[in-house]
Formats: C-alpha cells, structure tokens, sequence
C-alpha cells in the first residue's frame, strides 16, 4: 500500500494529498530560502506531479531565478493567509516540491541530504552520516 501524506496552508483554504513516497527530501540552507521563510532554512521534499492532489482555493504563483544557475523556480503559496505551500522547479521538470513544514504530519518524511551549506547559520549542526553539499546536489552529467 502507498504512503499517504495530508497537509496544507495555515488558514486551511489550500489541502493537499500526496500518494507515495517522495523523489528526494533536502534541507536547504542557501540565502533566498532564508529569506523567503524568514528562518535558517526550508524543508523541501520533491514528489511526480501526479502525486499531487491538491483541494480548496487556487495557489498564488512567484517565479524567482537563481542568482547562480539562473533558473526559475516557481513558488505556490495561499493568497489568503500566505503560507508557501508548493513550487515547481525547471530543474525537475514534472514534478512539485512541497514544503514539509505544511504536512500534518511532517515528522514522517525522511530527510536525505543538507544543500547550500555555505550558507548555512554558524549555529546549525549537521547530522552525522547525511549527505551535504556547498551548493545544490550536482546535476547527473549528460551523454554527449
């Protein structure tokens, strides 16, 4: 039987179901996810579009280009009460992040990997025997 994740935004006008387990889950620590939560990092887990079910009022979309890669990402969140529920992103063409922080039950997703760790507050400490990286998560190389 596949997993089954709940979640949504704080005033509850945006729920989501999420069949099966995620693609990867990071932690990531780069500067415009500081600034985008207001706190020392964002907790990313990636799954297949189709395994995204999503009920309630329409998401609200804010496309950022990274500084270093220049490409888009492009953030889902609640236009009532502005909790950053999704977002896509052109380096994984059909799927959708979710952010862990608006599952019900956050605690079920395991995370993998530590990225963007240059950026990282001095004050956090990683675990030991998990994947971290200066930057994102390098890219498979291309046939070519």
């Amino acid at each position: 039987m596949s997993e089954i994740y709940e979640g949504g935004c704080v005033c509850g006008a945006i729920r989501y179901r999420v069949t099966g387990n995620p693609m990867r889950a990071s932690v990531c620590h780069c500067t415009f996810c500081q600034r985008r939560t207001g706190s020392a990092f964002a907790i990313l887990a990636v799954f297949k579009e189709g395994q995204l079910e999503l009920t309630g009022d329409t998401l609200t979309e804010f496309e950022h280009r990274s500084d270093e890669s220049n490409l888009w990402l492009r953030l889902e969140f609640c236009n009532r009460c502005g909790t950053t529920v999704a977002v896509r992103l052109e380096r994984f063409p059909g799927a959708r992040g979710i952010f862990v922080g608006t599952f019900d039950d956050p605690n079920r997703i395991k995370i993998e990997r530590h990225i963007w760790t240059r950026s990282a507050q001095r004050w956090v400490v990683f675990p030991e025997n998990m994947e971290r990286f200066e930057k994102g998560v390098p890219q498979p190389a291309t046939p070519g």
